[in-house]
């Protein structure tokens, strides 16, 4: 009878030991088992040689979690490579509106590009959404969709604001002198409602208001800027 009791228990260890085994392949292989389900991810791509920067991308998942990369990246090993990354957390209340707009626009299936006629050339930009199901994208230079609209809107005022972090970092480094003149356009742009998520570039504000050898009043004015940004995070 003691036999008997460990046969069964080593055949039932043996039988728990293949089905792990056969749910950790599924879960490594993305499976249902392990209900691994991706991020719902929304990015935008804009290209315009006319412009400055001529290139950027900004990518935002369904935690906020945001990667925004700018400028062109070296072709050649003689090429100087002028692009950089700001990793960063766009507020809930902009994750959700980036979100829900993406759902109004269908995530991006179809042809978004209306008026090909005489419509000026804006810089060509893409809308892309990612999760689980679906992998769909659109270009356009000009669409009447209003979701499409409003989120390209979204997208390239938060890229006002990175770029601003870049040049601002570059002068606190090199040019202090220039900071002032800086900051005077982000205040004037951010009470004009064209900057958006500037509280995701505290770190570089804050190390302006801290560095003694920054003149008073351009620290006041980086002060400034972050107490309004934190004001409407509230």
């Amino acid at each position: 009878m003691i036999l008997r009791l460990r046969v069964v228990l080593v055949l039932v260890a043996m039988i728990a030991c293949a089905g792990a085994s056969a749910v950790a392949r599924q879960s490594s292989d993305g499976g249902s088992p392990s209900n691994a389900v991706s991020l719902p991810l929304v990015s935008f791509t804009f290209d315009f040689p006319q412009s400055t920067p001529n290139h950027y991308s900004i990518a935002v998942d369904a935690t906020g979690k945001s990667t925004y990369t700018s400028g062109e990246q070296a072709k050649s090993a003689d090429d100087s490579d002028q692009s950089f990354r700001f990793d960063f957390k766009v507020s809930d209340a902009t994750r959700s509106q980036i979100l829900q707009l993406a759902q109004r626009a269908n995530y991006f299936q179809g042809e978004l590009e209306r008026g090909k006629g005489k419509i000026a050339n804006t810089g060509m930009k893409t809308l892309s959404y990612k999760d689980g199901q679906r992998n769909t994208s659109a270009t356009f230079n000009y669409t009447t969709n209003s979701a499409a609209q409003e989120l390209t809107r979204i997208f390239q005022s938060i890229s006002t604001t990175m770029e601003f972090a870049e040049r601002l970092e570059h002068f606190h480094r090199y040019q202090k002198l220039a900071l002032d003149e800086e900051l005077k356009r982000m205040e004037e742009m951010q009470k004009g409602n064209s900057l958006m998520e500037v509280q995701a570039i505290a770190p570089v504000l804050k190390q302006i208001v801290a560095d003694q050898s920054v003149v008073n009043h351009t620290r006041a004015r980086a002060e400034r800027i972050l107490a309004a940004s934190n004001a409407l995070q509230r």
